[in-house]
């Protein structure tokens, strides 16, 4: 199965998300029309950096953000309540916000299926660069262990949304990230722990450009299919096709 994959730059939040909505609504159609078979969906591999925004998932609580609108204008950062699940989180330069839009019931129709193959792409990519990742029971993403739980650090975020097994939204992966804007927030919620980045753990800058490579390769392996470059206009055109 070939999927093309899209590198975006210096985005907003919304354009992507509402391109996002467009492909899962296209799919959600195509499998009204064509109930009793698989119909030909749309499926696709966004990943980019976007400019700084805080992102609030359906379920999530408005208290751990910790600005006001005002403050959040001051300091020019985007604000929206989204439809994945999750708490709050942060995206910004120097992160890589990946977005596999799957119709799973082509690969596997299993939530937990797509959520654990996304942290072991996530955990194949950081221990190419040498960086030693886990999973904490409970917990969604991918971890950094520490001596105890305290010193516990976050390095990947994921929440997804799941419609008729079309899945949108997806991981967000610190690289070179600033830091410095998790003090605004209670990230996803989590009081007790800490967040990183993989410069951060490697004590040298790294850049997304580097990263890109190895993840998406990663991201073939765990759900075996084959990437191919695209780019933001054949994936808008193929949604009138």
């Amino acid at each position: 199965m070939q999927i093309p994959y899209i590198i975006f730059s210096g985005s907003r939040y919304k354009p992507i998300w509402d391109l996002q909505e467009q492909v899962l609504a296209h799919n959600l159609a195509l499998k009204k029309q064509m109930p009793d078979q698989q119909p030909p969906t749309v499926q696709a591999f966004l990943l980019g950096e976007h400019c700084p925004v805080f992102t609030l998932g359906k379920s999530g609580n408005i208290a751990n953000l910790l600005l006001n609108h005002d403050d959040l204008m001051a300091k020019g950062i985007d604000y929206w309540h989204i439809n994945r699940g999750g708490d709050i989180t942060y995206h910004g330069p120097g992160q890589i916000t990946g977005y596999p839009i799957l119709d799973l019931e082509r690969h596997k129709p299993s939530a937990a299926w797509f959520i654990e193959n996304m942290e072991d792409a996530i955990m194949d990519t950081l221990r190419y660069f040498g960086i030693d990742s886990q999973r904490i029971n409970g917990l969604t993403g991918v971890w950094i262990k520490g001596n105890n739980q305290e010193e516990d650090k976050k390095i990947c975020a994921i929440g997804v949304k799941l419609s008729r097994w079309v899945s949108i939204h997806g991981f967000a992966l610190n690289v070179s990230t600033d830091l410095s804007y998790y003090r605004y927030i209670v990230p996803c919620g989590i009081n007790d722990k800490g967040i990183t980045s993989m410069s951060a753990e490697l004590g040298k800058t790294l850049s997304p450009q580097e990263v890109y490579p190895v993840l998406i390769e990663s991201f073939a392996n765990r759900f075996s299919v084959g990437f191919y470059a695209s780019a933001l206009p054949e994936l808008i055109h193929s949604l009138s096709m």
